[in-house]
C-alpha cells in the first residue's frame, strides 16, 4: 500500500520549527534568565564529565563562547582507560558508522538534524576527509497498514523530509516513495531488502563515527582552553547550600578516591549517567547487538555507495559498508542489565557491561547472532556472508527516555549540576550543532521548539515509576521490551525471548 498525502498540515507544522537559529546561539538579545544568570557572575571553573558527542561539543562551544570569561576553566573528565585517548573506546560514540539524517517524525529534530547535515556537508568541518558519505538512506516498514510497526513514524518523516525539500525542485527529486516490496530491492540495489514500504532520502547519509570523535577531540584540545583528565567519576562530591538543596561541588574519581571541583559540574556520561544521578521514570542504559563481518576487495566493491537500509518495524539496519567491514545492527527496545547500587534513591540500576568493562559481554545472546545472520542476508544476498563468522560483535548502550528526548537541564534538585544525557540511540547526527543548543540552555537559551523536549521534568510520575519502566516509545523501535541480558545470554531456546522483570 502506498502512502499518499497532500502535505499542507505536515508542512505547516514543520515550517514552525524549520527556523535557522543565528550563527551563534548567543548573540540573539531579549534571553529569559538561567539558573547561571540568576548566581551572578558565570562560573571560574566547569567540570565536564563524558567526552562522547554531548561532552566534547559542549566543550568546544564553552571554549569559543564569547560570554564566558577567559578565566573560567574547563575540564574535561572521562572514563578513558587510555592516557590522552577520548572518548573511552567503549564508548557509544566510538563506532565504525553512524546514520546521519533528517529523517524525522517529529519536526523539531527534523529541523535540528537539516541544520546539523548542511554542517556535515562542509568539506572543512566534521565530516571532511571523507568522514561523512552521502549515499543515501531507504527507511522501509513491513506492513503499511498497521499501527505501532513504525508505520506511524515513518510516514511522518516521510512528510517532514518532503517539507525540508518543498519548494526546490532539485532537492525534492531526491526523496522518493518506494511503494513495494520491489521498488525497494530496486532502489537498494544489493539484490536484497526489506519491508513493504518505504522511501528513500539520497539526501541522508552516514558517518565514520571513530574518526569523527577523534576530530572533534582534537579541535577541543586545539582551543588550548580545555584540559583533559583520564578517570572515572564514582560519585558526586556535594556540600549543602541550603538545608534542602545540596550543591553539586564536583566528582569523585573510582581510581584513588581524590576529588576533582568545579563551580559547575556538567554530566555528559551517556549510559553511565544512573549511576551517577538518579533517573528513575526517566533514563535508562539499554544494550543494542551489534555484528561486523569482513568482505572481500569484490564485496566492497560490489556494496560500496549503496545507501543504508533501516526497518521501522524490525529496527534491523546495515550501514554503507567501509574499509571492507558490513556493520549490522538493530535499533530496539535493547537489553537491560540489573546491576546493584550503593544509592538508596535508586538501589538498582541497568549498568554498561560493555567488551572493555566487562569482556564477555563482547558477545551477544545466540538469538541475536542469529537474527542479525538472517537479517544481513535478507538486505544483502552475497553467497559468501551465508556461513562467513562475525569478526566481531558488541553492545552498543544507548541512555533511552521515555519518549526519545534528550535531557539537556539543570537538575531541579541540585545546585551547580547540569545534565546533557538521554542521547536515546540518536544523539551522534547533532554533533555538529548539540553543543552549541547544551551551551545555550546553560545560559538560558535553549531553543524554544525544545523547552518542554528537553526539560528535567518533574510531573509526579516519576515517584513511582522505577527504572526498568523507562520504555522508548517514538514509534521507531523494533523487538521487546523489558529483557534482560543475562537471561538472555543464558537462554538456551533461542526461539523463547520472554525474559521480563
Amino acid at each position: 500500500m502506498a502512502f499518499s498525502s497532500s502535505g499542507s498540515d505536515s508542512g505547516m507544522e514543520f515550517a514552525r520549527y524549520h527556523k535557522m537559529p543565528s550563527p551563534s546561539p548567543f548573540s540573539t538579545t531579549a534571553k529569559p534568565p538561567s539558573p547561571l544568570s540568576e548566581n551572578g557572575p558565570p562560573p571560574s571553573s566547569i567540570l565536564i564529565v563524558g567526552a562522547g558527542v554531548f561532552g566534547l561539543s559542549t566543550a568546544l562551544s564553552l571554549a569559543r563562547n564569547p560570554d564566558l570569561p577567559k578565566s573560567t576553566t574547563i575540564t574535561v573528565l572521562d572514563r578513558s582507560s587510555q592516557p590522552g585517548v577520548f572518548p573511552s573506546r567503549d564508548a557509544s560514540s566510538v563506532d565504525t558508522s553512524r546514520i546521519i539524517r533528517a529523517d524525522y517524525a517529529d519536526p523539531a529534530y527534523a529541523a535540528l538534524a537539516a541544520e546539523a547535515q548542511e554542517i556535515w556537508r562542509q568539506p572543512d568541518g566534521c565530516g571532511g576527509d571523507g568522514r561523512y558519505e552521502e549515499a543515501g538512506l531507504i527507511i522501509t516498514t513491513d506492513d503499511a497498514t498497521r499501527k505501532a510497526s513504525g508505520v506511524d513514524y515513518a510516514r511522518s518523516s516521510w512528510d517532514n523530509v518532503r517539507a525540508l525539500a518543498a519548494g526546490d525542485p532539485a532537492l525534492s527529486a531526491k526523496i522518493e516513495e518506494l511503494p513495494s516490496p520491489a521498488a525497494i530491492r530496486a532502489a537498494y540495489g544489493t539484490g536484497g531488502g526489506n519491508g513493504a514500504w518505504g522511501y528513500i532520502n539520497r539526501r541522508s547519509g552516514w558517518a565514520d563515527a571513530e574518526a569523527c570523535m577523534d576530530w572533534l577531540h582534537a579541535q577541543v584540545r586545539a582551543t588550548g582552553r580545555v584540559a583533559f583528565v583520564n578517570g572515572t567519576a564514582a560519585s558526586l562530591v556535594c556540600s549543602t547550600y541550603n538545608k534542602r538543596t545540596p550543591q553539586v561541588r564536583g566528582v569523585k574519581l573510582a581510581e584513588d578516591g581524590s576529588e576533582l571541583e568545579a563551580d559547575l559540574t556538567v554530566l555528559a556520561t551517556g549510559a553511565w549517567t544512573p549511576g551517577l544521578v538518579d533517573l528513575s521514570g526517566r533514563a535508562v542504559a539499554t544494550g543494542q547487538v551489534v555484528a561486523y563481518v569482513d568482505l572481500t576487495d569484490e564485496e566492497q566493491a560490489a556494496l560500496a555507495g549503496k545507501p543504508t537500509l533501516l526497518n521501522l518495524s524490525t529496527g534491523y539496519f546495515i550501514i554503507t559498508p567501509a574499509k571492507k567491514t558490513l556493520k549490522i545492527a538493530r535499533h530496539s527496545y535493547g537489553y537491560l542489565n540489573p546491576t546493584a547500587t550503593s544509592s538508596s534513591s535508586s538501589p538498582v540500576i541497568s549498568a554498561p557491561a560493555t567488551h572493555l568493562t566487562n569482556p564477555p559481554a563482547q558477545s551477544i545472546p545466540p538469538a541475536d547472532e542469529a537474527a542479525l545472520r538472517a537479517a544481513m542476508l535478507e538486505m544483502v544476498p552475497l553467497p559468501g556472508l551465508r556461513d562467513r563468522p562475525f569478526k566481531a560483535t558488541k553492545l552498543c548502550w544507548y541512555t533511552d527516555t521515555t519518549d526519545g528526548d534528550f535531557i539537556i537541564d539543570f537538575h531541579p534538585d541540585y545546585r551547580s549540576l547540569f545534565l546533557a544525557t538521554g542521547g536515546s540511540g540518536h544523539g551522534f547526527k547533532f554533533l555538529p550543532v548539540i553543543g552549541d543548543r547544551i551551551a545555550a540552555t546553560m545560559f538560558g537559551r535553549c531553543p524554544e521548539a525544545f523547552r518542554g523536549k528537553w526539560s528535567f521534568r518533574k510531573d509526579g510520575s516519576e515517584r513511582a515509576a522505577t527504572w526498568d519502566k523507562v520504555v522508548t516509545e517514538d514509534g521507531s523501535r523494533g523487538g521487546v521490551p523489558g529483557l534482560i541480558l543475562r537471561d538472555e545470554m543464558e537462554r538456551k531456546d533461542p526461539g523463547k525471548r520472554t525474559s521480563r522483570l
